[in-house]
């Protein structure tokens, strides 16, 4: 009997069978991952690992996320097709793919010029046309946007970030990790429809943390 042939196919055929056997259950978070070329989000030093279910480094200091948080965080936000998606860091742009081919528009926030402009160029390629992005501080969320149906976080705010939370609709959801160590919380902030918030716990993950302002870049 021969070997199944490695191809980025059958290498996102397995991810995809792991994410589900650690509880990324969804059909649709999985398929938007599946249709997720992760390969195209990863520097070229590290494209032989894009399959593998692990954080990756991308430039100024910051991660690819672990598709498996990836998965998790995603299917926690439980986005409707019509929803609005407020994204607190784009990164290398792959958490705001995956979140656009389940929402009709994302806004992503990014500090860091480099990588804001790397990740339009992938949208671009990769035909995005619902992801808005804004170079920015992303602790201050998007006032004039507000108030989004759901919203991202995707580095660790040191304390519930109430700012953020102001910008969700009464009933929306809030996805992040909190806390100041090398590892955080991450939590799910559920809005009762009446100014408060069910807060669930979804285990411990490791972030790079939510820094103020914007970066200087040399």
């Amino acid at each position: 009997m021969s070997e199944e042939p490695d191809t980025p196919q059958t290498r996102m055929a397995r991810l995809i069978l792991a994410l589900r056997s650690q509880g990324v259950t969804d059909p649709r978070v999985l398929d938007a991952i599946e249709k997720t070329p992760r390969e195209l989000f990863t520097p070229d030093l590290f494209k032989e690992r894009a399959f593998e279910d692990s954080a990756l480094p991308i430039a100024c200091g910051q991660t690819i996320s672990q598709p498996f948080i990836v998965g998790l965080m995603t299917q926690a936000l439980t986005i409707e097709p019509r929803a609005r998606v407020l994204e607190i860091g784009t990164g290398s742009g792959y958490q705001a793919a995956v979140l656009s081919k389940m929402a009709r528009l994302v806004y992503t926030v990014e500090r860091y010029r480099t990588l804001m402009q790397e990740a339009e160029s992938r949208f671009k390629a990769l035909g995005l046309t619902n992801i808005i992005t804004k170079f920015g501080d992303g602790g201050e969320g998007w006032a004039e946007q507000a108030p989004f149906d759901r919203i991202m976080v995707t580095a660790a705010a040191p304390e519930e970030p109430k700012k953020l939370l102001a910008q969700l609709k009464p009933n929306g959801v809030l996805v992040a990790p909190i806390g100041k160590g090398p590892v955080q919380s991450l939590r799910r902030y559920a809005g009762d429809g009446q100014g408060g918030f069910k807060v669930e716990l979804l285990g411990d993950v490791r972030f790079v943390p939510l820094l103020d302002g914007v970066a200087r870049e040399l």
